[in-house]
């Protein structure tokens, strides 16, 4: 009997109950849990082994943990019901185009201003539709939670890592500007040097964080010492309320100052950082349909980037 035959007789029901019996560390309890004798979960797992010609399983004092073969089976067994379970979503969806749930990784900036705009448009024009943001600043957390289908596609910066198992769609390049509220006096200088302003209180994400590390780049590319960092951390609206008393500086991607910029009153000094311009667009899995409402999520995005895209 040959691998394809082997796989042939596998029975979703039975790859069900090993990933019940490895989540759960026991046969006992994984058939507590699905409701159905632990006999019949004893006999699904030998059917699976003897189906497969090989041990899933390895019996240990703490219960029990998948093999390497185990491990492989379980990988391709998610993915299987991942796609079942987005078939279901996909038919509801396609029977009902007003509703539907996206779940979507981004990063704050994004989050706050290129993300936002693409929601509030999908949104006035499909009110029923729902969308869970799962907000990060590390971009392998992103993938991660995109390995683990804990999001379905990704909305952000990140572009620059090179990964074999995603498809990932550049919608524009993201500018960097040193910002202040527009009652700052630094905004008043029709010329500004960033050595000018090492002195002066900062506030930024923390320099081991993604968009940190921007910020600090700059600083070094410049030749220059790190700034007074008077507030480092997360948030873009705790930044923007710093900003907002007139004393602090900080950096900004030009998207967000699109949607956000002048409703804040955040004004953009006149100063050429070096910093290249960050990629930002569209992740998905290369081994994961992309459900119809991904693609629609997906054809907006393009159209709001369009202008942000034309920017130099």
């Amino acid at each position: 009997m040959d691998w394809a035959d082997r796989g042939s007789r596998l029975k979703l029901r039975d790859l069900h109950i090993l990933l019940a019996v490895v989540e759960w560390g026991s046969m006992a309890k994984a058939a507590r849990r699905l409701a159905i004798s632990q006999p019949v979960v004893s006999r699904a797992i030998a059917e699976l082994e003897q189906g497969l010609g090989v041990r899933l399983l390895d019996r240990t004092p703490q219960g029990v943990e998948p093999t390497i073969f185990g491990r492989t089976v379980l990988n391709r067994g998610l993915a299987v019901f991942d796609e079942l379970k987005g078939s279901v979503k996909d038919i509801k969806f396609l029977s009902d185009p007003m509703a539907g749930e996206l779940r979507i990784g981004c990063n704050q900036a994004i989050a706050g201003g290129f993300l936002t705009a693409v929601l509030d448009r999908l949104s006035s024009q499909r009110p029923r539709l729902a969308f869970h943001v799962k907000i990060g600043d590390a971009a392998k957390l992103h993938y991660h939670d995109l390995r683990e289908r804990n999001v379905d596609l990704l909305c952000g910066r990140g572009m620059e890592l090179k990964e074999d198992d995603v498809n990932a769609e550049v919608l524009f390049e993201d500018h960097h500007y040193v910002v202040a509220d527009a009652n700052n006096p630094w905004t008043r200088r029709r010329k500004v040097a960033l050595k000018d302003l090492v002195q002066e209180p900062w506030t930024m994400p923390p320099s081991d964080s993604y968009a940190g590390a921007i910020i600090v780049d700059a600083f070094r590319a410049s030749g220059l010492a790190l700034p007074h960092i008077a507030v480092s951390g997360y948030g873009i609206q705790m930044l923007s309320a710093l900003l907002g008393t007139g004393r602090f500086l900080s950096v900004l991607p030009g998207s967000f100052l699109t949607f956000n910029g002048q409703r804040l009153g955040i004004k953009v000094l006149p100063i050429e950082l070096p910093i290249p311009p960050r990629p930002v667009g569209i992740v998905t899995l290369k081994n994961r349909t992309v459900s119809p409402l991904a693609a629609l999520f997906i054809n907006r995005a393009r159209e709001v980037a369009r202008p942000l895209a034309k920017r130099k």
